[in-house]
């Protein structure tokens, strides 16, 4: 019998509209029926986690248990927001894991110091992005117990 799921909504942060987009059609094409939010930024990303503007409704951002992260992004990068998220305990729940293009050492080990959960290099191929989606999926939703965090 194949485990219960309980619904997990993943927020995920990326500047890049064609990277949203092909992101939502891997989560699609894996079969993960998980809640996805997105935002375009790192000040969006807090926006997002404290309620301010268009954020401000429960109903329509709800608390996310993992964040899906770009580092390269306008205003506040995701690095700057691996720095902020451990600073506050109330986020301690969040599983963030890095999916971006850099391949710099500096920064993946700056991540995994700032608590990051995985470091993923963005894959070049839709094909690839689906299996890494796939992978994550298995991995996140099914075989991890995630904690019930619900910090709003």
């Amino acid at each position: 019998m194949p485990p219960t799921l309980k619904p997990v909504t993943i927020l995920v942060a990326d500047d890049d509209p064609d990277d949203r987009q092909l992101t939502q059609e891997a989560f699609s094409e894996s079969k993960l029926a998980n809640d996805l939010r997105f935002v375009e930024d790192g000040v969006e990303v807090f926006d997002y986690l404290n309620r301010i503007g268009k954020f401000a409704d429960p109903a329509t951002s709800p608390w996310p248990s993992i964040l899906l992260l770009d580092l390269n992004m306008p205003r506040m990068d995701g690095r700057e927001v691996l720095v902020e998220l451990k600073k506050n305990a109330r986020y301690a729940g969040i599983r963030v894991i890095v999916m971006t293009t850099s391949k710099s050492e500096a920064d993946i080990n700056k991540a995994y110091l700032l608590n990051a959960a995985s470091y993923i290099t963005k894959p070049v191929t839709f094909d690839s992005l689906v299996n890494v989606v796939t992978t994550l999926g298995k991995y996140w939703l099914e075989i991890v117990e995630l904690p019930d965090n619900d910090a709003s």
